[in-house]
């Protein structure tokens, strides 16, 4: 039994001993180094391109641009994007070329040797403002972009989706209301502080078959649109994932790979690219700029009876994953509450901003730093305390979702009890300058996904799984070796888990969602089933046995109830080996999705399923100076099935860390589309000295679905934090802030007006 314990992480000992290797680690014979011309404007029209001094400098093997591909846009919902910039560019940032060359000192100095004509074009930066009639249009021909069915872009304007959701009667709802309040909250820009930037090495053979190195998340999605851009076959693409150090969302698209494929192929040799800290931070995508105006309805008893959100999101110059995250996040929008009156309209908007994609929590921090500060003001207003407020809103096993879904697993009211009991007390104001807050929240998680995995049982009786969910730091090998070890009676010591590679290990749609634990999950806990029934059959002649009645626990396959008959595993795999061929188990697992109505947005199952939590947290204001110092977080949350405590808890610590960052210090600054603070010394992150004490409290409620029970928490915390540090600020100050982060000055000059108007 290895499920529930504390397994050590199984790449623990390569990465403390400097051993893991990374893409920027690759060196192949010949390689050489890339570097990518990039746009310095926002919008304008390429006129010409002059890449001559470039090609005659000595030490550069290949410059390459839009001339040099075929005209294929790609995108995961709609195709609005090219590897360079083909006749406009639209972001500061966007590539135009790219050189290869013997050493990166000649690489940048070909860079400088290219010349560029622009003709500049008319901007717009702030989502509102280019919704507004005769704003410019960021794509004119949007219309003629192939998308996935229902992200259909709204011609003549710069709507690239609008997801609608629709439930009860909004009107009556508010009628009947006793109380209504409305508000308008702002998330900026941010980025997702990811330690290494995005590395790939590139490679066309002799036989036109190309190979990457990639730090990609997303595999087999890199696979896709490489093979679309170089008009190849999917088997003469192999993407090779790395360690990766960090993602958080922002490794889920192709941003490298593409030009570094070009390069390679010109030049007849392997090309490394890599992302200086300012690319990283103007180059690949950033967290979705956000307004959200929420209007409720309420009881006099505090029963949510009608709640309508509108929310412009700021996608910048391409979809990416804008349009998935518009979707999945807008079903959820109006919070974990039963509320029989709703209307969600979720925009998602072009600008001449940077590309904006998905980030942790995909867009639901965002609507819950929204909806849970609203939470509060109605408790306030209403003089119920706002965690009873929550629990007689609560959605509960058996509820619907706002589309329609019956939810299950639904641990909320229990993680809402187990935080008010943390901080019994302690809420409300402490002293003067002091706070408690508190916020809950559910996660949404893409449907209509699928893993798949392969076991192979070695003569040894070891074991190795094959599956493409990437470890992106969040301990998903441990976990699928404990699932895998689990159903094989074997030791974790006994399992290895093999690195994505498209050409060995199956499809997964990506390490995006916190779908790992439960939809590869599954793929691996099912193929280790066909793996062991595998040993069954082969263990029932020699145990003149019946294979249903037969068990695998610790190392050997035994007459369930008769421990003395049974036989080891490497005995039997290695039998196996001589008479039938080795064991090799293998499984998918897919949570299917009904096309949405695009007017209610309401499938059968909008959600695979829901993560749901709640946290308080403690703060301390300086009064004289609005330095905010929060001291201590405890989070919640309904995992469905621990497989790893350590894991978990890890998981929960690193979010309220990432939550406090949102919501106190981070945002990318930007001027005319430029990004202002692209580097760690001016975009500021917490550090250890900021780091409250944390209490993690994990719950089960198990998921009928899940391996073992098991859904995930990848992203849930994070969900929570800027609403319940926020709600704390607000008992210690008296103040509500309505737009992250909440910097010492902007809540400095808010005490300020309210001790005026007060």
């Amino acid at each position: 039994m290895v499920l529930g314990k504390r397994v050590p992480r199984v790449d623990g000992l390569e990465k403390v001993t400097g051993q893991s290797q990374y893409a920027d680690d690759i060196v192949l014979p010949n390689m050489l180094r890339g570097q990518v011309l990039r746009s310095p404007h926002p919008h304008a029209r390429i006129l010409k391109i002059d890449t001559s001094r470039a090609e005659n400098l000595p030490g550069v093997l290949a410059v390459a641009s839009a001339r040099d591909l075929p005209l294929v846009r790609y995108g995961s919902s709609i195709q609005d994007e090219t590897a360079f910039a083909v006749d406009r560019v639209r972001y500061v940032g966007e590539a135009v070329a790219a050189v290869a060359a013997l050493d990166l000192d000649t690489a940048k100095e070909a860079l400088r040797l290219i010349q560029v004509e622009y003709e500049g074009l008319p901007e717009v930066f702030d989502a509102r403002e280019a919704l507004k009639p005769g704003s410019p249009l960021v794509h004119e021909a949007v219309h003629t972009y192939k998308h996935l069915p229902g992200f259909t872009p709204v011609e003549g304007t710069n709507i690239c989706y609008h997801y609608k959701l629709r439930r009860g009667d909004l009107e009556a709802g508010f009628a009947e209301s006793d109380l209504v309040l409305e508000d308008t909250y702002h998330v900026p820009m941010a980025h997702h502080g990811y330690i290494e930037p995005q590395t790939s090495v590139c490679w066309f053979d002799q036989q036109g078959r190309a190979t990457v190195w990639s730090s990609s998340a997303k595999p087999y999605g890199l696979r896709k649109d490489l093979a679309a851009v170089f008009q190849l076959p999917m088997s003469k693409v192999r993407v090779m994932t790395c360690r990766v150090g960090g993602s958080f969302g922002g490794k889920n698209d192709a941003r490298l790979e593409h030009l570094g494929l070009a390069l390679a192929r010109k030049a007849g040799r392997p090309v490394k690219l890599s992302m200086t800290r300012a690319e990283s931070f103007t180059s690949a995508t950033v967290r979705h700029p956000a307004t959200i105006r929420i209007k409720t309805g309420v009881k006099l008893d505090g029963t949510l009876h009608a709640r309508e959100m509108e929310i412009t999101w700021n996608t910048g110059a391409y979809c990416a994953a804008g349009g998935s995250l518009c979707k999945n996040s807008g079903h959820a929008a109006p919070g974990p509450y039963q509320i029989p009156h709703v209307k969600v309209d979720s925009l998602l908007v072009y600008t001449n901003n940077p590309v904006a994609g998905g980030m942790r929590g995909f867009g639901s921090p965002q609507l819950s730093w929204a909806v849970e500060s609203q939470m509060d003001e109605i408790a306030e207003r209403l003089g119920i305390d706002p965690v009873d407020l929550r629990l007689k809103n609560a959605v509960e096993e058996g509820s619907l979702s706002y589309d329609g879904q019956v939810l299950h697993s639904v641990g909320l009211q229990e993680t809402i009890r187990e935080v008010a009991a943390q901080t019994e007390g302690r809420r409300g104001r402490l002293a003067p300058g002091s706070g408690t807050g508190f916020a809950c929240s559910h996660k949404s998680v893409l449907s209509g996904t699928s893993s798949a995995a392969f076991v192979k049982i070695n003569e040894d009786g070891t074991c190795v799984v094959m599956s493409s969910t990437v470890e992106v730091g969040q301990g998903s090998d441990t976990v699928k070796a404990q699932i895998a070890a689990e159903e094989l009676g074997l030791r974790v010591e006994d399992i290895v888990v093999v690195a994505p590679d498209t050409d060995i290990t199956p499809y997964d749609f990506g390490t995006v969602a916190s779908r790992g634990t439960f939809h590869m999950g599954n793929a691996v806990r099912l193929a280790a089933a066909d793996a062991r029934q595998k040993l069954f059959l082969l263990a029932a002649d020699r145990l003149e046995a019946n294979a249903a009645d037969l068990e695998a626990v610790g190392g050997m396959v035994r007459v369930k109830g008769s421990p003395d008959r049974g036989l080891s595993i490497p005995v039997l795999a290695a039998e196996s080996v001589r008479r039938l061929g080795p064991i090799l188990g293998q499984a998918s697992y897919i949570h299917s999705l009904e096309v949405l109505d695009p007017e209610t947005g309401k499938p059968v199952e909008a959600s695979s399923f829901y993560i749901y939590g709640a946290q308080a947290a403690e703060v301390r204001v300086d009064v004289e100076t609005g330095g905010i110092k929060v001291n201590r977080v405890v989070a919640s949350y309904d995992v469905g099935r621990v497989i790893n405590p350590a894991t978990c808890e890890g998981q929960v610590e690193g979010q309220v860390i990432m939550g406090l960052g949102a919501t106190l210090y981070e945002e990318l600054l930007l001027d005319g589309g430029r990004v202002l603070n692209p580097s760690f010394k001016d975009y500021k992150m917490p550090t250890m000295p900021d780091t409250p004490e944390i209490r993690s409290v994990l719950v089960e409620e198990p998921h009928v679905e899940g391996p073992f029970g098991a859904k995930g928490v990848g992203e849930a915390v994070t969900v929570t934090t800027p609403a319940t540090i926020a709600n704390a600020v607000y008992q210690a100050t008296g103040v509500r802030m309505k737009s992250l982060p909440i910097t010492p000055e902007k809540l400095f000059w808010a005490m300020k007006e309210n001790d005026r108007s007060g």
